[in-house]
C-alpha cells in the first residue's frame, strides 16, 4: 500500500510543492484504508496530513525535537519515518503504538497520550539545548482542544518569557473530540496576522542584511514598527506572552505551511504558528461527522459504517441510568471533560442541557467545580476516564475529601483498556482513590449493578463516591449483588479467591477449571472495595488457609496488598498467598483478552497459579 513512498526523493526537504501535494493525496487515501482495518484515530490524522508533511520538509526529526500533544494525530508522522509497512499492526499486540513512543523510533521525541503538556516539555528541551550548548530545533504541536487545559497556559507563559528559540504550532480545527467549548475557541477566532505581511517582513530583512550596516538598520526599523503597532493596534494574547505570532494559516496549503515553518525557524525566540485545519479532511463521512471518526473501530470505507456494530456497554448503561436519574433528581448535574460521547452522556446533554457541563480538557477544574456545586446543594456526577482522573488528584483531596462533599465520580475505562496502551490503561485509580479520605469506592461487575450502585451514590450517599467500571461490556456475570459490600459467589474449601469488577467472570471460569481437577475454590466478589468489609473474607480464609486476589490494577496500593495488611493486623496466618495484578501498571497495547493472559489474570492463568500454589 505504501510502496509509492519510495518514489519520492529523501529527505522530504527536497520535495517540490507538486510532489508534496501528490504525496499528501496518496497518504490521505491510504490512511483511510489502513485505519478502516485496524481502528484508531482517523479524523485528527486526516486533518493534519499537510501540516505533518510540511513539518518534515522543514525539520529533521532524527535531530530536531517534535513534541506532539496527545499524539493521536501522529500516524502520518509514523508513516514518514520508516514505519509505513507496519501500519497494519497499529494498536495491535506487538505492533505499532497508537501514540508517539520514543522506544519505538528515534523520530518520536517524547511519549504522548494526555493533553496540554507539549509546550512545557518543549520548553524543557529548549532549555536543555541551551545548557548543553547543542544545536537543534524544538517544535511543540498542540491542538486548540488541548488549549482548554490549564497546563498549556503554564507552558505558554513560561515559554514566552524564556526567550528560547522554539516554535509552538497550534493546530486549530475548532474541535477536540466534539466542537470546542469555552473562551479559547472564541479567542483563536479573533487572532489574525496576514501571511502577506510576513512575506514582506521576510523580504525586507533579507534585503537589509545585504546592505552595509543592514542588521543595525533592520533593528532600528523593527523597534519603530513595534512601537507604532503597540500604539495603534491591539496585541494578541500570545504576543503579550512574548511570542512572535504568525497566522492564522491555511493548514492544507502545503507550500505556505512549509515556507512559514522555515521562516519561523530563523526567528531567535519563541514563535507561535496558528494553523487552521479541517478535522476529517478528504474523507466525506469524517468531514461531515468528525466526532464520530475521532476514535474508530474497523469500518467500511464506502460509507464509514462500523464493520462490527457496537453492543451494549457500561458507558451506554451509565448514560441511560443518568437520564433516568435526571428525571428523578431535579438537582442532579452531569459534568465531563471533553468526553461527552465517550462517557455516554450525549443523551443527558440533549435532555437536560441546563444541567450538563462540558468543561473541556480540564479535569482539575472539573473536580473543583463539582466541589463548589456540591457545597451549594446540587449533586454533581463527574464522568471521567480512569487515566484522566489522575490529572485532578490534588482537587480530589483538597476540594472534595476534606469537606466530605457529595460528589459522584463515575470512573470509566477502569482496569485494562486495551489498544491505546500505557498512556490509557486504567490501572492506577484504585491505589490513587483508596488514599483519598472519606471516599467510598464501588466496583460493579454487571450492568444491573452499575445502575443500582449509581442510584445509591446519587440518592443515598452523603460524601464522595467513586463508581469504577471498565470499557466494553459484561464478562459472564449479569446478576445484581449490589446490596452487600461483598458476596460469596461459589463456596469452596481449598482456596479463597477474591476479586471484583468484570474480572469476576475470569474467577468463576477459573473455579470451574479447578473443579475439574478436584480443587475446591471459594470465590468472593467485592462490591465495595473501599472501605473494605473483610468479615466474609476472614471467615473464608479461616476455612481454606489460602488466599488469591486477582485484580486489574497496579500492585502497589492494590486491594490485595491492603487486604493482606488488614489480615496481618488481625493475626490471621495463611499457608498460601498469591496476588495477581498488573504489576507496575504500565501495560502495552493489545486486546483485553491478550493483556489479561500476558498478566496472568485470565481464567486459565488464575487456575494454573492456584493449582501450583496448592502443590
Amino acid at each position: 500500500m505504501w510502496e509509492y513512498l519510495n518514489d519520492f526523493p529523501l529527505p522530504l526537504s527536497e520535495l517540490t510543492d507538486g510532489q508534496g501535494g501528490e504525496l499528501c493525496f496518496k497518504l490521505r487515501r491510504d490512511l483511510v484504508q489502513s485505519v478502516s482495518k485496524t481502528g484508531g484515530h482517523l479524523a485528527s490524522n486526516l486533518g493534519a496530513v499537510e501540516l505533518t508533511v510540511a513539518i518534515h520538509r522543514a525539520y529533521d526529526t532524527t535531530r530536531d525535537r517534535l513534541v506532539f500533544d496527545v499524539g493521536h494525530q501522529c500516524y502520518i508522522h509514523k508513516i514518514l519515518t520508516g514505519r509505513a509497512q507496519r501500519m497494519d499492526t497499529m494498536r495491535q499486540f506487538g505492533g505499532l503504538a497508537g501514540f508517539p513512543k520514543p522506544s519505538e523510533s528515534v523520530h518520536d521525541a517524547f511519549i504522548a497520550g494526555h493533553a496540554s503538556d507539549s509546550v512545557s516539555v518543549a520548553v524543557g528541551m529548549a532549555r536543555a539545548r541551551t545548557i548543553l550548548k547543542e544545536e537543534y530545533d524544538v517544535v511543540a504541536l498542540i491542538g486548540d482542544g488541548a488549549l482548554t487545559g490549564g497546563l498549556a497556559y503554564e507552558g505558554l507563559s513560561d515559554a514566552g518569557a524564556s526567550g528560547e528559540r522554539m516554535v509552538v504550532i497550534v493546530n486549530d480545527n475548532g474541535m477536540s473530540i466534539k466542537k470546542n467549548v469555552g473562551g479559547i475557541a472564541k479567542l483563536l477566532g479573533r487572532h489574525h496576522l496576514k501571511p502577506t505581511y510576513l512575506r514582506f517582513k521576510q523580504l525586507y530583512r533579507s534585503f537589509t542584511r545585504k546592505l552595509p550596516g543592514g542588521k543595525r538598520l533592520y533593528a532600528v526599523t523593527h523597534r519603530i514598527k513595534k512601537a507604532i503597532k503597540g500604539t495603534l493596534l491591539p496585541s494578541s494574547m500570545f504576543e503579550d506572552m512574548g511570542f512572535t505570532y504568525i497566522g492564522p494559516v491555511d493548514g492544507h496549503n502545503l507550500s505556505e505551511l512549509t515556507r512559514l515553518l522555515r521562516f519561523a525557524k530563523e526567528i531567535d525566540g519563541p514563535v507561535l504558528l496558528h494553523v487552521r485545519t479541517i478535522k476529517g479532511k478528504g474523507y466525506p463521512p469524517a468531514e461531515q461527522t468528525p466526532a464520530s471518526f475521532h476514535g474508530v473501530t474497523p469500518f467500511h470505507v464506502s460509507d464509514g459504517s462500523p464493520a462490527n456494530p457496537g453492543k451494549e456497554s457500561f458507558s451506554s448503561v451509565f448514560g441511560k441510568t443518568m437520564c433516568r436519574l435526571g428525571e428523578e433528581v431535579p438537582h442532579l448535574c452531569a459534568v465531563t471533560a471533553a468526553m461527552e460521547s465517550g462517557t455516554g452522556l450525549s443523551a443527558f446533554a440533549e435532555r437536560f442541557p441546563e444541567r450538563f457541563f462540558d468543561v473541556g480538557i480540564a479535569e482539575g477544574h472539573a473536580v473543583s467545580m463539582c466541589a463548589g456545586m456540591a457545597k451549594q446543594g446540587v449533586v454533581p456526577v463527574f464522568a471521567v476516564y480512569s487515566t484522566f482522573l489522575q490529572r485532578s488528584y490534588d482537587m480530589l483531596i483538597h476540594d472534595v475529601a476534606i469537606q466530605k462533599l457529595h460528589v459522584v465520580f463515575c470512573v470509566d475505562r477502569a482496569g485494562i483498556v486495551g489498544e491505546d496502551g500505557e498512556t490509557h490503561q486504567g490501572t492506577f485509580d484504585v491505589s490513587m482513590l483508596a488514599m483519598v479520605p472519606n471516599i467510598v469506592i464501588l466496583a460493579p461487575s454487571s450492568f444491573r449493578e452499575l445502575e443500582a450502585m449509581l442510584s445509591w451514590a446519587v440518592k443515598e450517599a452523603t460524601g464522595p463516591v467513586a463508581v469504577r467500571y471498565p470499557r466494553g461490556g459484561e464478562n459472564g456475570f449479569d446478576g445484581d449483588t449490589s446490596g452487600k459490600s461483598a458476596v460469596c459467589l461459589r463456596e469452596g474449601s481449598d482456596m479463597t479467591l477474591v476479586t471484583y469488577g468484570t474480572l469476576v467472570g475470569e474467577a468463576m471460569r477459573a473455579a470451574d477449571l479447578l473443579a475439574e481437577k478436584n480443587i475446591s475454590c471459594e470465590v468472593i466478589k467485592l462490591n465495595r472495595i473501599c472501605p473494605m468489609d473483610t468479615s466474609l473474607i476472614l471467615d473464608s480464609v479461616k476455612k481454606t488457609g489460602c488466599l488469591t486476589v486477582a485484580e486489574e490494577v497496579a500492585s502497589r496500593g492494590s486491594v490485595g496488598r491492603d487486604l493482606l495488611t488488614q489480615l496481618a493486623a488481625l493475626n490471621v496466618r495463611l499457608r498460601r498467598v498469591r496476588l495477581l495484578n498488573a504489576g507496575d501498571g504500565l501495560i502495552v497495547h493489545g486486546s483485553v483478552s491478550q493483556l489479561r493472559s500476558l498478566l496472568g489474570i485470565d481464567a486459565a492463568h488464575i487456575a494454573s497459579t492456584i493449582e501450583e500454589a496448592l502443590r
